[in-house]
């Protein structure tokens, strides 16, 4: 009996890790298919957002609370644009993590600095989900975004 439970505690063990991360994978399959394929050397947060350094940010790393100034293009996976703000003199603007904004922005901007422009492909849970944004955007859409970072006021305590 003791051999059996041993076996099967082992059993458990390793399989842990896979079965971990599978559940930390928030694309859907055919999305991920298409992300590996386009974007093969894409990072991966730990909470399931991939993202591409096109330009490192200088600075500390931005924090909840800070009101960021952005310009951004947001597409579907397959690249229709459904919003983009790209005035540099008028950009895009609010506080991080207080609900203003999808919450796979509030999460990728904090491993973000200012000067930094990223491209961030967003699980359709970290974005709209199932109720998507008609007409713009479907039910669970992947998103990707073209994210610069152009400045930060720092929330002081």
């Amino acid at each position: 009996m003791i051999s059996k439970r041993v076996f099967v505690l082992v059993g458990a063990l390793l399989a842990f890790p896979a079965l971990a991360s599978a559940q930390r994978e928030k694309l859907p399959p055919d999305d991920l298919d298409y992300v590996e394929a386009r974007w093969p050397d894409a990072k991966k947060s730990n909470t399931g957002i991939r993202y591409i350094v096109e330009t490192p940010g200088d600075g500390k790393l931005l924090h909840p609370g800070d009101k960021v100034f952005v310009t951004y293009i947001g597409s579907t996976l397959r690249g229709k644009v459904f919003d983009k703000q790209l005035d540099m003199k008028n950009p895009f603007s609010f506080r991080i993590a207080r609900d203003e904004v999808i919450e796979g922005w509030d999460q990728i901007l904090q491993l973000m600095s200012p000067g930094a422009k990223w491209i961030v492909i967003i699980p359709p849970e970290l974005a709209y989900g199932r109720r998507g944004m008609p007409p713009r955007i479907a039910p669970d859409s992947t998103l990707v975004f073209e994210l610069t970072i152009l400045r930060a006021d720092r929330e002081t305590p």
